[in-house]
């Protein structure tokens, strides 16, 4: 009797799942849908893109000076034991730009950006201003998640960019603490071990990053249930799913990527 219902209960969970899964599915096609429609919430897009970008630039700004930082000097003794210390520039900056750079700082704009948004669209929802919104003749989707999530999708390479000169400086400082090097001469041994193919794919694959983080966040607090409670609920979910979902478009992207 107890393993039937231990079977019950898994097979409930599945298809939990499984209808969560669809009702993302299907709020995630409405956003391609409302994103050609006029009208266009520009203004709100702007207001999106300054909360999303610039105010997450401290954050994404001071973690990648710490991560360019500490993967410099971590690396160096290993490099200095098989006399191939002048590679130390060119290893950060593979590593930074190509893999760490962009999904670090996926991961702290899941934290801060996608919480904001579940926390905010949860709190709408529980206070019923969604609900207002709709009786006041305006489409909740589009003024809310389309902007949301454009923001968002553009801001996040952005920010990834900017976290990866910011590192690529702190392995700079990092590197002249046990020696003198110039900084034409760092960023010259830095940029020679890229190629074309390189960058693109690294830069392309944040686009889907930004996606995932505010599609997911907007999900989430649009879709939060009645109480206070599931405000909190609808923040933690959003963070959570957000990450994993990093690591599996990178996962994804790696292997196309490889593929090619």
């Amino acid at each position: 009797m107890e393993t039937f219902q231990g079977n019950q209960k898994v097979l409930s969970g599945f298809r939990k799942q499984f209808y969560e899964t669809g009702n993302f599915i299907r709020f995630m096609f409405r956003f391609f849908r409302e994103l050609i429609r006029p009208p266009y919430e520009l203004r709100e897009l702007l207001i999106q893109c300054y909360k999303t970008g610039y105010q997450s630039l401290p954050l994404v700004g001071t973690t990648a000076f710490i991560m360019g930082l500490v993967l410099t000097i971590q690396s160096r003794p290993s490099l200095v034991t098989f006399g191939a210390e002048s590679l130390l520039p060119g290893m950060v900056s593979f590593s930074v730009v190509k893999e760490i750079g962009p999904v670090i700082t996926a991961l702290v704009c899941a934290g801060k950006i996608s919480s904001r948004m579940g926390a905010e669209l949860g709190s709408m929802k529980v206070t019923e201003q969604i609900d207002a919104m709709e009786v006041s003749a305006i489409n909740p989707y589009k003024f809310l998640v389309v902007s949301r999530v454009l923001a968002t999708t553009l801001m996040v390479p952005v920010l990834v960019i900017f976290a990866d000169a910011i590192s690529l400086f702190a392995s700079f400082l990092a590197a002249n603490i046990h020696g003198e090097i110039s900084l034409t001469r760092f960023f010259s041994a830095a940029m020679s071990r890229f190629d074309f193919v390189d960058v693109i794919p690294a830069i392309i694959k944040t686009f889907f990053f930004g996606f995932a983080i505010g599609m997911i966040g907007c999900y989430k607090g649009f879709n939060a249930l009645n109480g206070t409670a599931s405000v909190g609920l609808a923040a933690n979910s959003a963070v959570v799913a957000a990450s994993l979902a990093i690591f599996v478009l990178d996962m994804l992207t790696v292997q196309i990527t490889d593929l090619l």
